[in-house]
């Protein structure tokens, strides 16, 4: 089931009369789960066993490592965790490329090794809900927080739909505490959620699949060298359609979840109006990269043990992020690209700068210290700033090329067609009316990103006249009820 559903307009519209009944805040948190377990189920209903047993397990095992007083006991059990946990996720969506590999290598060996190709069906969300249940397991061994009393609770915090398919990725005291006390929404958060929930559908069906995906589509499936102006604009079509699939689906889930009176982590904050890429991670699936910094970088050692240190855990830690996204290399790449990005921007920020400084008694000398030359998080708007967030952008576009590629050699062929190496194998690709259209749309993104980039959507609508706010919202729904056609599945369900 997805968001951008006529199916799910029914499923949701029953929740919502359910959930304000007058019957006990038990009753409804039986049926919250429920009708995740129904909302999971319509992908593929067997799977919801995986659920069962990872929410079954993780809950008693988090148990045992708060209350297990032997070092080395705690110990193994967070591996045992850690293997069920990690061993399913390598499974189902591992296996096949792991198994390619190893016979790729005994190939190259020379061994002549041809098994037959596993035929594994990837659970929808099992990255989601396996790095949920690992930060529940890991915080109980650390003893950050108490652990989940009731089982219902615990269950409820690992399926709640909203956020069980992509996400965001919740921590236990970000959601468990709300299922103790009886949650319902006000009138006011209903509103607010409602056009959160409009506004996730609009990026989504609007956006993302109406004004760019065909144009994202027809340039990266066209297979030969473009032109740069083509190639360009297919690149700059799938950044805003990824933007605004992801975006979507966030923003839509955060909103379901208000209308039902919880509170979902924000996941997204304008990210293409970030200057610099450590600022872009604060933007960009806020919860993926907040996780892999407190579970994998900190861990590693941070920036705790020196500079070669700091950017060899760099590095690592988006490795293992792009490798997070998708069982291929060009992920990884993906994610090392990244590394790299982060890697020039700590080293310029880090490097020493001279500066003449004047004594008391008149004498120049010369200070040496360590300044910023890239303003990497800069709190306000200011106009000289625009050019670093723009060059920013660009640059990330160049790693989109390795996210959407399938295999390296498309990646090639799509970087040297950006770059003008190679002439056009054909006539232009893409119509004059497709470059009009996603310049606008691109354009229009990045200017919004910009002017939004300090503040928050319900803010800015709590600033307007209610009639304006009504007008806007209007126009979102005509727009989203006139694109419709059928309900595609967001692109992070397949990670």
């Amino acid at each position: 089931m997805v968001f951008n559903s006529y199916t799910f307009v029914a499923f949701f519209a029953i929740m919502l009369v359910l959930h304000n009944l007058p019957i006990s805040w038990k009753a409804k948190k039986v049926n919250l789960l429920l009708a995740s377990y129904i909302f999971y189920a319509a992908w593929n209903p067997p799977f919801i066993l995986l659920l069962w047993l990872s929410t079954v397990v993780d809950f008693f095992v988090g148990r045992a490592l708060y209350t297990q007083p032997k070092k080395a006991k705690r110990r193994l059990l967070l591996v045992l965790s850690l293997i069920g946990n990690l061993g399913m996720l390598c499974f189902f969506k591992y296996g096949g490329f792991i198994l390619e590999n190893f016979v790729h290598l005994t190939n190259v060996l020379g061994i002549d090794f041809h098994p037959a190709k596993p035929n594994i069906i990837l659970p929808a969300g099992i990255s989601f809900y396996t790095f949920t249940t690992l930060c529940y397991t890991v915080d109980m061994y650390k003893k950050k927080s108490e652990p989940v009393k009731s089982m219902l609770d615990f269950s409820l915090f690992v399926t709640f739909f909203p956020h069980l398919v992509a996400g965001p990725i919740v921590r236990p005291p970000q959601l468990v505490p709300q299922f103790e006390h009886e949650h319902k929404a006000t009138r006011q958060q209903l509103l607010d959620g409602l056009l959160l929930l409009s506004l996730g559908l609009f990026m989504k069906v609007v956006c993302a699949d109406t004004l760019l995906a065909g144009t994202a589509d027809t340039f990266f499936g066209s297979g030969g060298i473009t032109g740069p102006l083509d190639a360009w604009a297919g690149v700059l079509a799938f950044s805003g359609q990824i933007f605004f699939d992801f975006a979507g689906y966030s923003t839509s889930a955060i909103g379901v979840a208000m209308c039902l009176g919880f509170i979902l982590p924000q996941n997204f904050l304008y990210p293409y109006a970030a200057i610099g890429f450590s600022d872009f991670w604060r933007r960009w699936h806020i919860t993926l990269s907040s996780w892999l910094r407190d579970y994998l970088y900190i861990p590693l050692g941070g920036n705790r043990e020196g500079k070669f240190r700091t950017y060899i855990n760099i590095m690592i830690t988006m490795l293992i992020g792009g490798l997070w996204h998708g069982a291929n290399w060009t992920f990884v790449a993906w994610g090392g690209l990244h590394g790299i990005y982060l890697w020039v921007e700590k080293a310029i920020r880090d490097r020493p700068v001279k500066r003449l400084a004047v004594t008391a008694n008149g004498t120049h000398v010369e200070v040496v210290e360590t300044a910023s030359v890239v303003p990497v998080d800069i709190p306000r708007k200011r106009p000289k700033s625009f050019p670093y967030a723009l060059l920013t952008f660009l640059l990330i576009c160049v790693t989109w090329v390795f996210f959407r590629s399938p295999t390296f050699t498309e990646a090639w062929r799509i970087l040297h067609s950006m770059v003008g190496q190679s002439p056009p194998s054909g006539p232009p690709l893409l119509a004059t009316a497709d470059l009009i259209k996603v310049g606008v749309v691109i354009s229009l993104m990045l200017i919004f990103h910009w002017f939004m980039r300090n503040t928050t959507v319900l803010k800015t609508a709590g600033k307007m006249p209610w009639w304006a706010v009504g007008l806007i919202w209007s126009v979102l729904l005509i727009l989203i009820m006139l694109s419709q056609q059928t309900g595609k599945a967001f692109i992070y369900f397949q990670f």
